[in-house]
């Protein structure tokens, strides 16, 4: 007997093998494939349109592995489509290095057994109710948006949804947007239910991936907590899926298979026929559209957890305030984080930019340091003394000759946290501080560090965008936005809405223990509507105008984008083959096509760049008339094409 069986390749089909063995589809299979063997899985299609004349090979065994279900096969063929991705590439993000695993010995599983203690955690009335209008007595597929203010006790309200399904037998998945909000997150999960949920994330350890994706498939782990690749395990009896931070732009992968972790959620949840929750405090502006045209349920929570009150707002004006020479924070902000200091206030100055100082020239030579491999200026990192590409991970000492004599006389132009950390640490000279970034958040001590926060032990933070996200600080209730102005620069149409999200998620961690707390802006933008519009209570004022705004120009999510974009090492080839290109697919694809332009980063991993962008309506009609006509055009040896459907950054 014949069967299709899909291996995880570079390939868009499964291969023919014949077989005597009894197999069902999504069993894994040993078979042959040219002078090696490989892993593959019973596929539920054979491949189309094949006129090539084949020996059929015999497959080798079946593993004792259980099945993979139709409904997960039924996914992972949409995903291909609508990503326009190979079949066997998507197959492979299921499987560990191309390979499924057998299953252990008992033992490994023992820590994640299901033991859900009675919790002392009590509910607030309006808790409650959000928790009855999420109704899960009708188990089947629905979109649930739980939006609520920032310290409302969001999570409290979905951990109650989880332990309902947990009890019923079926398994969970929890997605964060950041590894570095797991330790925590895991922390508060175990003081919840009582037993330890799978971490699963790009940093575990290969045998605790074997551990969790062979208890996933065989039902031993109930619960897993991971980043967005934990969407691929392969659930036995998925229950509930939950999309926490759902607004958070890490959700997209943009490297290798470029895919929405949100937007896959969501369709694996329509496949699976599971409720589906989305966690925010501002929903996306895709999100938010869907809730208007009542596509999905929402429920929202007003209040903070033990009424505290949402910190107050207020603006330093820079242009009326002189800032002494290379100095970023006024001596009004001083003056006014003393006095929150003296109150025992844990403080938090904010810098969404890494490092020391963006820029860095000689202002003998006037030569300024710029990464050898991509078109972007290298950071200095003053704490490890190097200059580094965060794109390409490029590193430079900072000692250099100069041409013109001696060594470079250096200039830092604009500040990064390791800066704004030079000078809090001269202004605070008694106080304990602690930088918050992704490049110190980690690290083996990270856990240390965040007792420290939490215990009051550190009293200033400078953080960048990742202290944002999720962690609970009691005691901080001043938080100091070095400049608002920084963050609103990039090639990005969502630069708008990231930044009401951004502020909402940072001003939801000052005053959660019910204290009074501030924010503070200094700014030299004039434009205090802009601030008093990001920073209003009810954030669905500005998304009504973004929504506006976007519909009037026929932006996502009223049309559908597909970037594609060529990468090569001769420049001039690439520009003369993304013409061509582009003459070659104008007619012959649903959309239409825009470009090619250089992109803004033009030159990425001594590779150059140029972007071409689709636009057209949201249907499969685009991705399917790409996915044929693709394959048809035979690009110049060394020329790379990728394909990002609904690109979140332009870059």
């Amino acid at each position: 007997m014949k069967f299709p069986i899909l291996l995880p390749n570079i390939f868009n089909h499964p291969f023919t093998y014949e077989s005597n063995l009894k197999l069902e589809l999504g069993d894994f299979v040993e078979v042959p494939f040219g002078k090696s063997k490989k892993i593959g899985v019973v596929w539920d299609e054979f491949e189309k349109n094949t006129e090539k004349k084949f020996k059929v090979k015999k497959i080798i065994n079946k593993l004792e592995i259980p099945s993979l279900k139709k409904s997960t096969l039924e996914f992972l063929n949409w995903f291909s489509e609508y990503n326009i991705v190979p079949k066997g590439m998507t197959l492979k993000l299921l499987l560990l290095s191309g390979k499924p695993v057998k299953m252990l010995d008992e033992k490994f599983y023992q820590d994640f057994n299901l033991k859900i203690k009675n919790n002392l955690i009590e509910l607030t009335k309006e808790q409650k109710e959000v928790l009855n209008q999420m109704n899960l007595s009708n188990q089947k597929f629905n979109v649930h948006v739980l939006q609520g203010t920032t310290g409302s006790g969001k999570t409290f309200v979905y951990f109650e949804i989880l332990k309902k399904i947990l009890k019923k037998g079926s398994q969970g998945l929890i997605l964060l947007p950041e590894i570095g909000l797991t330790s925590q997150f895991e922390k508060k999960f175990i003081e919840f239910f009582g037993f330890k949920p799978a971490i699963w994330h790009s940093g575990i350890t290969k045998k605790n991936r074997e551990i969790i994706w062979s208890g996933v498939i065989s039902e031993k782990i109930k619960i897993v907590i991971g980043a967005r690749s934990a969407l691929f395990l392969p659930f036995k009896k998925l229950g509930i899926i939950i999309v926490d931070e759902e607004h958070d732009q890490s959700y997209k992968q943009d490297e290798g298979v470029m895919y929405n972790a949100r937007d896959m959620a969501i369709s694996r949840a329509s496949f699976e026929k599971i409720p589906i929750n989305l966690i925010t405090a501002v929903p996306s502006i895709e999100t938010y559209e869907n809730i208007k045209k009542k596509k999905y349920m929402i429920s929202k929570l007003e209040k903070r957890y033990q009424d505290a009150s949402l910190p107050n707002h207020e603006i330093i004006n820079l242009n009326k305030v002189k800032l002494d020479k290379q100095s970023w924070l006024s001596s009004e902000i001083i003056k006014k984080v003393n006095t929150h200091l003296e109150n025992r206030n844990q403080v938090l100055f904010f810098l969404n930019r890494r490092g020391f100082s963006p820029n860095v020239f000689c202002k003998k030579c006037l030569n300024k340091f710029a990464c050898p491999n991509c078109s972007i200026n290298l950071v200095f990192h003053k704490q490890k003394n190097y200059l580094l590409c965060h794109y390409c991970g490029f590193k430079n000492s900072i000692d250099r000759n100069c041409v013109k004599k001696g060594n470079c006389d250096f200039i830092f132009s604009g500040p990064g946290v390791e800066r704004i950390l030079e000078e809090v640490k001269k202004n605070f000279p008694n106080k304990k501080v602690e930088i918050f970034s992704s490049d110190t958040m980690n690290k083996k001590d990270s856990k240390e560090k965040l007792e420290r926060i939490i215990n009051n032990e550190t009293h200033i933070l400078v953080g960048t965008q990742l202290i944002s996200k999720g962690f609970h600080f009691p005691n901080l209730n001043c938080i100091v936005v070095v400049d608002i102005d920084l963050s609103s620069q990039g090639h990005d149409l969502r630069v708008a809405e990231k930044n009401l999200q951004l502020y909402h998620q940072l001003s939801g961690r000052a005053g959660r223990s019910g204290q009074p707390s501030t924010v503070y802006f200094q700014t030299y933008n004039a434009n205090s509507k802009m601030i008093s519009d990001i920073t209003n209570a009810n954030p669905n004022i500005f998304l009504d105008k973004e929504v506006m705004i976007r519909k009037q120009n026929n932006l996502p999510p009223f049309q559908r984008f597909i970037a594609l974009i060529l990468t090569g090492e001769n420049e001039k080839k690439l520009e003369n083959e993304a013409l061509r290109f582009k003459s070659f697919i104008e007619n012959k694809i649903c959309g239409k096509v825009l470009g090619p332009v250089s992109a803004p980063i033009f030159r990425l991993r001594k590779r150059y760049r140029v972007r071409l962008l689709i636009r057209g309506p949201k249907t499969l009609k685009m991705q399917n008339s790409l996915a044929t006509t693709i394959p048809k055009f035979k690009f110049l040896p060394g020329i790379k094409l990728s394909v990002d459907v609904d690109p979140i950054n332009f870059n």
